[in-house]
């Protein structure tokens, strides 16, 4: 099972994040970046939110960094560490959009992206953007179906019930003709959507029971990428036993990666935490 972050800073969700992410900056993210690429982390996330009602801002949270500009940054200051948008909200782009942008941030990280994607969920985001929420999953299989299309092809074509293009130049556009796709989402459509139309399953808010279960009854692809998070965040210095317990566990319930979420209370006690998961005996 490989190990991956969940990005602190970029986003701040009540509860989950530390006080010190409201006050920390470019400098400790890049910090945490290098660090978790220089131990051979699977992968940084940053998420997507335009923006968000204010009563909603008080679970979800109000702090989203934009994941074109943050994930760009961030290649230039790594090597190998993929770099994972988790999600892009399908319904808020055209799909040459992303396949344009985030086949240019493809481009100039080395092939390190991964396209993660999601249908959306805040009706007052999408009337805000004039994207349409009424029937957004059936919009968003045709737009991840276009973007596979497109993705890679300096004259990209598809036809398909919403979106339809040919006869233009997409240039320059991503590395490779495909890219991982990683499906987020916390129901069995989100799943079947995954394995369908997706290289992976990123589900979130659910138990591992219920994650054991629902993937229990689909039949995975070869190389399919179930991601499962930690939930709150793990404390490798101050409770190592508790650490390795909890990332066998989610591997015993089908994650081929974890998405790490880390207690810390600053940028530096981050990176010393990167460092003794890291050095961790995940099969004791």
């Amino acid at each position: 099972m490989r190990l991956g972050i969940t990005s602190p800073i970029v986003t701040r969700v009540p509860g989950v994040a530390g006080d010190w992410e409201a006050h920390a900056g470019v400098e400790d993210l890049v910090a945490i970046a290098e660090a978790a690429d220089r131990l051979g982390f699977d992968h940084l996330t940053c998420s997507e939110h335009v923006a968000v009602p204010v009563d909603v801002a008080a679970q979800r949270g109000a702090t989203y960094w934009d994941p074109l500009s943050t994930l760009g940054f961030l290649a230039a200051r790594t090597r190998s560490i993929r770099l994972v948008t988790q999600v892009l909200v399908l319904g808020y782009h055209h799909p040459l959009e992303i396949a344009k942008r985030y086949g240019t941030l493809d481009r100039v990280s080395g092939g390190r992206l991964v396209l993660g994607v999601g249908v959306g969920s805040l009706a007052e985001e999408f009337a805000l953007l004039g994207a349409q929420f009424a029937g957004r999953g059936e919009i968003a299989d045709d737009a991840l179906r276009a973007v596979r299309a497109a993705w890679g092809r300096e004259r990209p074509s598809y036809a398909g019930p919403h979106f339809e293009f040919s006869g233009m130049v997409v240039d320059p556009h991503g590395l490779r003709t495909d890219v991982p796709v990683w499906v987020g989402g916390r129901t069995h459509r989100s799943l079947r959507r995954a394995v369908e139309l997706g290289d992976g399953w990123v589900p979130f808010g659910l138990d591992l029971d219920t994650l054991s279960e629902m993937l229990s009854r689909a039949a995975l692809p070869d190389r399919f990428d179930v991601v499962l998070g930690t939930g709150r965040p793990i404390d490798p210095l101050g409770d190592p036993s508790r650490t390795s317990d909890r990332l066998r566990r989610i591997g015993e319930a089908g994650a081929s990666v974890a998405g790490v979420t880390i207690a810390a209370t600053s940028a530096a006690h981050y990176v010393e935490q990167l460092e003794t998961l890291a050095a961790l005996d995940l099969q004791g």
